[in-house]
């Protein structure tokens, strides 16, 4: 009889596995997305500037620890800069007699972290004028937030390039629903080039993430087949959902936040996961995730892990969508201050 191969090592090679062949039904978006990372690189301004991933992390740090809800603002900022349009800063522009940009759509009216931003970025300014992107620094940003509390650190070449664009509708049709089912948040993760697992482990960022009531009232209020209106249905756990129609989102009451990690929110860790199997998943899109084998197995092997292996699968997933749809080159521009674009 074989012997059996310990379940880090399983989820490792799966993982090794995935990242050879990624996208595989999708080759064209895979063959314009290699393209363009190409021209991403470590290192990028060690000769342009060279301080100026320093100059990013020093200030993050120094803020997160001062004010550690500063990390979930700062990825979620970039998760949603990422999957409309790009990992481009186009969330970073403000809207315009024009238009409405993509910071003001209702998915995005919660995001923080764009005045930070705009700070960091003019001190690099300060440093290297017109050389850094808006886009990298939110990259850089995130990162550093997300290590600076505790969680993985991932590699973050840069190069890229700030869009001139940025459409309220756009993120509207772009951005995951948390009402989603599993087959559409897979439909959407490949057409930015992204797989199953990047979705399941992605998905991990929301350890550290908080839930406006209103975001998931109708597991609570009015899911099919909730009865008389205040009951739900699985796989929300019905006491859970009791509790919370109680204490936090009392119906007509105002839009409170709940933690989506409860007792762990600020800690970067497997707890989000051991929610999910317990059917305390807040948002439908979440709870999806357990309706799948395939990436209910996933889920429940990272759980029996060493945490150190949910880090590295998050860390390498987290590198792939920062190389989403990147412009490279002479596409785009530097732009000298983040929320606007260059005269």
């Amino acid at each position: 009889m074989a012997a059996a191969v310990p379940l880090p090592v399983m989820l490792l090679v799966a993982v090794a596995v995935m990242l050879v062949g990624a996208g595989a039904g999708a080759a064209g978006v895979r063959g314009g997305r290699r393209q363009q990372q190409q021209q991403l690189r470590m290192g990028f301004y060690d000769k342009s500037c060279p301080a100026a991933e320093r100059i990013v992390g020093d200030y993050v740090r120094q803020h997160v620890r001062r004010v550690p809800t500063v990390a979930p603002a700062l990825l979620r900022t970039h998760y949603h800069d990422c999957f409309v349009r790009g990992c481009d800063g186009s969330i970073l522009l403000n809207s315009t007699a024009a238009g409405a940009a993509e910071k003001d759509a209702p998915p995005n009216l919660t995001l923080r972290g764009f005045d930070l931003i705009d700070r960091v970025k003019g001190l690099v300014e300060q440093a290297c004028p017109g050389v850094v992107s808006c886009a990298d620094v939110l990259a850089l940003a995130a990162r550093d937030a997300v290590a600076a509390i505790g969680g993985p650190s991932w590699r973050v070449p840069t190069g890229r390039r700030d869009g001139t664009v940025s459409t309220m509708q756009e993120a509207v049709r772009e951005l995951p629903s948390p009402s989603m089912t599993f087959p559409q948040l897979v439909a959407l993760f490949a057409g930015k080039g992204l797989d199953v697992r990047d979705l399941v482990w992605l998905s991990g960022a929301h350890t550290i993430g908080i839930a406006h009531c209103s975001s998931f009232a109708d597991r609570l209020y009015s899911y099919p087949s909730a009865g008389n209106g205040t009951g739900t249905v699985p796989p929300l756990d019905a006491a859970y959902a009791a509790n919370l129609r109680q204490r936090k989102c009392r119906m007509g009451g105002r839009d409170t936040t709940v933690e989506m990690d409860p007792g762990s929110f600020l800690t970067f860790d497997l707890g989000y996961y051991h929610t999910v199997l317990k059917h305390r998943a807040l948002f439908r899109s979440d709870a999806a995730l357990v309706t799948d084998p395939a990436a209910r197995a996933d889920i429940a092997g990272v759980v029996s892990s060493p945490p150190e292996v949910f880090f590295q699968v998050f860390a390498r997933s987290m590198a792939r969508l920062g190389a989403v749809q990147v412009k490279t080159g002479s596409q785009g521009e530097i732009r000298k201050h983040c929320a606007v674009v260059n005269s």
